[in-house]
């Protein structure tokens, strides 16, 4: 029989080397630095006290994404509403150049699944399993929600911006 739950080592392995990821991810949901870091720190701390519920159906990663996404959720509510034009993914730890602005405008302007799923996939590196773990949908949503997100990112590519008189 396998035991369940999650060993404080695997999360906090998670923890020391995903960090950046799960910030960069809860600072696209939350609009705030300071205040991802936070998600981040809130999501471990809730996963640590319930890691007897892992039931290892999925891989750990994506049970604590799932636990940092709701904590990002719930700290923007609490923040209260933030501009998502000011969502500004940081660049990776390796070195690799920041996204346009331009771009990061189109992917603000998402609806928050389809740009959730776009940070976990592109950012976050998830597969679509993790994915659907992390944001409590079947597999299939993903990919539909992952095609929706980039059809419209493709409208807006395609679509010339208004110029104003």
């Amino acid at each position: 029989m396998k035991k369940k739950g999650a060993r404080l080592e695997q999360i906090e392995q998670l923890y020391r080397t995903r960090y950046q990821y799960f910030v960069q991810v809860a600072r696209a949901v939350v609009g705030d630095e300071a205040a991802a870091h936070d998600a981040v720190q809130d999501g471990f701390s809730q996963a640590i006290r319930k890691r007897s519920s892992f039931r290892a159906e999925g891989p750990l990663e994506a049970w604590l994404w799932r636990a940092v996404v709701n904590a990002a959720i719930s700290a923007r509510r609490q923040k209260g509403a933030f501009d998502p034009f000011e969502v500004v993914p940081e660049s990776p730890s390796d070195d690799r150049p920041v996204a346009d602005e331009e771009i990061r405008s189109w992917i603000a302007t998402l609806p928050e699944r389809q740009r959730l799923a776009i940070f976990l996939r592109y950012y976050a590196d998830l597969d679509y399993r993790a994915i659907a773990t992390a944001l409590g949908i079947e597999t299939g949503t993903v990919s539909a929600t992952l095609n929706a997100a980039h059809a419209a990112l493709r409208r807006s590519i395609s679509t010339p911006e208004e110029v104003s008189p």
